[in-house]
């Protein structure tokens, strides 16, 4: 897919992987809706676009909120006069604790931004999007996904209906004009505990900062290549890609390798 001159939504571009995606698209030449729930991170999006702020449009929009996100394919083509293509990156992670210890809220939470919202933006859109010559959509997943994190189950289980989800739309819509890719990233550096409200046990910010986590700004780039490239699965980083090939020869292997290493994180 030609991505200079094309229109793309991108959800979460008010901070982290989103917003480097939104630059990266504008310095290949698109035209972006930046989607989030913060005005602030929209603002902060907008002061790094620098020249190509032009072709820059902001649109504060909760994406679990059905009606609103049916609004927002209208507001776009408005602005921008088509779309050409989803890109939903936007995501939470739950509180760094078992499941047993999650309030149904905080469950229903992790799923309605992670799940839902993907789903409602591709509801609102798909119709757009088949009747272009070319156009695609773009789900994060996560590493998560594919391999159980103690401590994060319910958000695997969100992650991993994104990743199925996604798999569906490519299998009905490979035919058509619509490419669909499905973006494993691994550990980036991006402030999504903070974003999510939650804290992760044991882990200040010296501590995160000896972690070895991609570039957001890597990050980015790599799911614009992958969306570029019409790709079925996009792996964002060594950790993922490794793990995504352990975790098919060795399941077990795998889950257990991830649950010794997180389990200093659940006794806090």
């Amino acid at each position: 897919m030609d991505i200079q001159g094309k229109v793309f939504v991108v959800t979460g571009g008010g901070n982290g992987i989103g917003r480097e995606v939104v630059l990266g698209l504008l310095g290949r030449g698109a035209r972006v809706a930046a989607v989030d729930l913060s005005a602030d991170g929209l603002a902060g999006t907008v002061s790094l676009a620098g020249p190509n702020v032009d072709r820059l449009t902001t649109h504060q929009v909760n994406v679990t909120d059905a009606e609103a996100v049916n609004a927002l394919p209208q507001a776009v083509v408005d602005a921008h006069g088509s779309v050409d293509g989803l890109l939903n990156v936007a995501g939470i992670i739950q509180k760094f604790v078992p499941f047993a210890e999650l309030a149904t809220s905080d469950i229903e939470r992790v799923m309605n931004v992670n799940f839902w919202g993907p789903v409602n933006m591709v509801r609102a859109f798909l119709p757009h999007l088949v009747k272009r010559p070319t156009a695609a959509i773009v789900n994060v997943s996560s590493m998560g996904g594919f391999l159980p994190v103690p401590g994060q189950t319910i958000y695997g289980a969100s992650k991993a209906a994104v990743k199925l989800f996604t798999e569906g739309l490519h299998a009905e819509l490979m035919n058509g004009p619509v490419a669909v890719t499905v973006v494993f990233p691994g550990a980036i550096g991006t402030n999504i505990a903070q974003n999510s409200g939650v804290g992760i046990p044991g882990m200040d910010a010296a501590d995160a900062s000896s972690h070895k986590t991609l570039p957001p700004s890597e990050a980015g780039r790599i799911i614009i290549e992958g969306m570029a490239k019409g790709k079925y699965r996009v792996l964002v980083g060594s950790d993922a890609t490794m793990l995504d090939r352990l975790t098919r020869l060795a399941p077990e292997r795998a889950m257990k390798l991830i649950a010794k290493q997180m389990a200093d994180l659940l006794k806090h």
